[in-house]
């Protein structure tokens, strides 16, 4: 016997949903990744902002941070009913965060000294970063010479960073570049014990013993088996050393033993304007809110990395 076929109407065969089509989403490339993240896109935006506001430093109404004017000393900020008064021909003589002690305009040693603050900041955490990947690469990978380099940087972790600097720039002076060695100094031992246990996990992974076997070059092996592995965590570290750096240096020239007092930076700034805190507070604030936003946004920018590169993270978005 011949099973009974049940056919479906013609219009409920056409009104059937069709099976769903599986739909595969490519992966997303590692910037994009890093783009999606809100803290990336915050701090990266705050950050490039106080970048161009310190390159365009002479084209946004600023005048010599130098220049003295005794007879405009202790000016106030401008009131916004000051600020809507000004003609275009009088903008630049006016002071908008008002002045010093000594007739100096706030406003331009306030942008002028982003210029200071972020040369140092990436130049301490290239200096940190290239010394201390050095180190813990061959640290490391080298058994020999990793108990003596380990034990260098125990010894150099030991002295507080304030106080390296201040003796090293009590001896060599106050220049910008011992500055900067004066501050990465003291980061370099943190850099190299990161990149040293990178190394130490990745160096007993079977692709990089099968390069040994193969008597691969050591500088073949460290460069694109092993140091590939660091730079996530090396950019990582950057963005903290970056963000110390410009506090230290602030630091420094708050106390009076970091740049010269002539020069304009937030902590020189800060450091003149205490005297008169009570009655002129703006000679603090202000440089002291560009300060703070500026290594809020540095450690905003290093969260979102971390989210984005570390492998811990990478399991939550995929």
């Amino acid at each position: 016997m011949k099973p009974i076929q049940t056919l479906m109407p013609e219009s409920e065969a056409l009104s059937a949903p069709a099976p769903a089509a599986v739909v595969r989403r490519k992966p997303l490339k590692l910037w994009q990744r890093v783009l999606q993240n809100g803290a990336v896109r915050l701090g990266g935006a705050i950050l490039l902002l106080f970048i161009l506001m310190a390159l365009c430093a002479p084209w946004l109404g600023t005048i010599d941070p130098l220049a003295l004017d005794p007879g405009s000393a202790n000016l106030l900020p401008l009131t916004h009913a000051e600020f809507n008064s000004l003609s275009g021909e009088t903008f630049q003589h006016f002071f908008l965060m008002g002045s010093d002690s000594l007739g100096r305009d706030i406003w331009s040693r306030t942008v002028y000294g982003a210029r200071v603050s972020l040369t140092v900041g990436i130049s301490v955490a290239l200096l940190a970063l290239f010394f201390g990947m050095l180190i813990g690469l061959f640290g490391g990978y080298f058994r020999r010479i990793d108990s003596v380099l380990m034990r260098i940087m125990d010894g150099v972790m030991a002295i507080p960073g304030i106080l390296f600097a201040i003796s090293l720039v009590a001896l060599f002076g106050g220049t910008l570049l011992t500055v900067v060695v004066a501050i990465a100094i003291p980061e370099i031992p943190r850099v190299a014990r990161l990149v040293r246990s990178v190394v130490l996990a990745v160096r007993e992974e079977p692709y990089v013993e099968a390069a040994i076997s193969l008597d691969t070059p050591t500088w073949k092996i460290l460069l694109r088996h092993i140091l590939p592995n660091a730079i996530a965590p090396l950019i990582i570290q950057g963005t903290y050393v970056c963000a110390a750096a410009i506090l230290v240096e602030a630091i420094l020239s708050f106390l009076g033993v970091g740049l010269p007092a002539d020069m304009a930076t937030w902590g020189n700034i800060m450091a003149e304007g205490r005297a008169q805190f009570n009655e002129y507070p703006h000679n603090v604030l202000f440089p002291g809110i560009f300060l703070a936003l500026t290594v809020l946004a540095v450690n905003i920018l290093g969260d979102g990395l971390r989210d984005t590169l570390d492998p811990k993270f990478n399991k939550r978005g995929s």
